[in-house]
């Protein structure tokens, strides 16, 4: 009886003995791959026209406020239109304003200015880095009648590493608008 366990114990311990070595997965990244955009030029009666990408859905209103969704992003840039009516300067505030509010969760803000004079568009793009709920904003004015502000958003909880990929993309989009903006008179 005595042997019959031997045999039977050292068949289990060969049996149980002879799986793969298993080892470590090797480290791999996540892939996202985009279109290649494309641009069209936006048509409606506001006093300013500027090209987005095909993949992005427009939507103005009548005050000349625009949403532009990008359904696959799961995110939207909002941007609004007001006049200049002797308040340039309080319109730059409450568009620093808007981006500074997102200090409190941002590991940074960085902004890079824009300027076409030959086409009298001025502003900034503005970088939030880390887990803010706007990644990306912007303004734009003729310092004289119009001023524009956009900001980017997305539908999902802002985790600057995940979203990173999406904000690049968005923000050759929105590099492209600033390029292609032209005020109406």
């Amino acid at each position: 009886m005595n042997k019959r366990i031997l045999i039977s114990l050292a068949m289990v311990l060969l049996l149980t003995s002879c799986k793969e070595e298993s080892l470590p997965k090797p480290k791999a990244f996540l892939r996202l791959a985009y279109n290649e955009a494309t641009y069209q030029k936006v048509t409606s009666d506001c006093p300013f026209i500027f090209e987005f990408s095909n993949d992005a859905v427009v939507q103005p209103d009548e005050k000349c406020w625009i949403n532009i969704s990008y359904p696959n992003l799961k995110a939207s840039l909002n941007i609004t239109y007001r006049p200049v009516e002797n308040n340039l300067k309080e319109l730059l505030q409450e568009s620093e304003k808007l981006t500074y509010n997102h200090a409190i969760k941002a590991d940074g803000i960085s902004a890079q200015p824009f300027d076409d004079s030959l086409k009298k568009v001025y502003g900034a793009l503005s970088e939030v880095t880390g887990d803010a709920a706007s990644p990306l904003q912007f303004h734009l004015t003729d310092s004289s009648k119009h001023f524009i502000t956009g900001a980017l958003y997305f539908k999902v909880q802002p985790n600057y590493d995940s979203i990173l990929p999406a904000v690049k993309y968005v923000e050759k989009d929105i590099k492209h608008l600033m390029e292609t903006l032209e005020w109406r008179n």
